[in-house]
């Protein structure tokens, strides 16, 4: 059995809430599947400073409920599925829910984000909003003025650095590899070495993230001799990468060699007629909340248009 729909959305962070108000407001009758992770990653985000519209700041999950109440007052029919596979041979699009039922979408709106690595510390997992965080630019300036730390190699994970190097007194970096093997671009490797307060750690690894209710220390490990020691810091940034929620797409896409989906420049579309992608999925750049909801805008108004010319609504 089958159900058929004008616009299906697979994703429930800003960017898939934001295509559902838009295209709820169209008249689309959009159907949003939240996926395994209803709100996307700003549930396990604590403080929100940087949306517009808030003033005062406002906690992750709230904002999330706050979108989640918009688009369906707006007439989104909001379920709770993940999809598990996809077949995107015919003008007609079908999405499995839960390994079960398939659903028929005249388009659909991919919004399923992408995940950040961790280490997979305890340590990590316990204190994941109270000083460990995945996005320097989201939570930096609540440690403005103290020491943190941030473990990457690679081109983010410098640009992360030298971003926090202007909030904080002190970051320090924490490489696994030598300083002939780091994996960022040579341009950026030159910008964090010459900058002052970037104190770089080389060969070695995170043991573990102290604290009890905060991040207080970061241990680490010298991966040669095995030598541990204890580094002050209030916060710690995990930038080691993300990946894209994009394997169920990847038989009918085009995905860059990260695994984010490509779209055409300036717009929401991939290479099949009426599948668009919004926020993080095909997002390495940004990842911000608010470009996210551009996106997911953006997404619907591309869906909605390809339907009138369609001539299908």
């Amino acid at each position: 059995m089958s159900e058929k729909v004008h616009c299906l959305i697979i994703g429930s962070g800003p960017a898939g809430y934001t295509a559902a108000i838009y295209a709820a407001r169209a008249n689309m009758k959009p159907v949003l599947y939240q996926g395994i992770q209803p709100g996307g990653q700003l549930t396990i985000t604590t403080e929100v400073e940087n949306y517009p519209g808030y003033p005062q700041g406002i906690q992750g999950p709230e904002m999330m409920i706050d979108f989640e109440k918009q688009a369906k007052r707006m007439g989104t029919d909001i379920r709770y599925g993940l999809a598990t596979k996809v077949d995107f041979s015919g003008p007609v699009h079908k999405v499995q829910i839960d390994e079960n039922e398939w659903i028929e979408a005249d388009t659909v709106i991919i919004s399923t984000g992408a995940s950040a690595k961790w280490l997979n510390l305890e340590s990590e997992q316990r204190l994941n909003g109270y000083g460990v965080s995945a996005c320097a630019v989201c939570d930096g300036f609540f440690f403005k003025g103290k020491e943190v730390a941030i473990v990457g190699a690679g081109d983010t994970a410098c640009e992360e650095a030298v971003y926090l190097s202007k909030l904080a007194t002190t970051v320090h970096m924490i490489v696994r590899k030598d300083e002939e093997n780091m994996r960022a671009s040579k341009v950026m490797q030159e910008r964090v070495k010459n900058t002052a307060n970037i104190k770089i750690y080389w060969n070695v690894e995170t043991d573990e993230v102290l604290g009890e209710k905060k991040v207080e220390a970061v241990r680490i490990k010298n991966i040669k001799s095995g030598e541990k020691r204890e580094i002050p810091v209030s916060a710690f940034f995990v930038a080691i990468g993300h990946k894209p929620n994009s394997d169920i797409f990847a038989d009918w896409l085009k995905l860059d060699d990260a695994g984010y989906i490509l779209t055409a420049p300036g717009t929401s579309k991939t290479n099949i007629d009426g599948v668009f992608a919004a926020g993080d999925v095909q997002d390495k750049i940004y990842r911000q909340a608010v470009t996210a909801a551009g996106s997911g805008c953006m997404a619907a108004l591309d869906a909605e248009r390809y339907l009138t010319e369609k001539g299908i609504a």
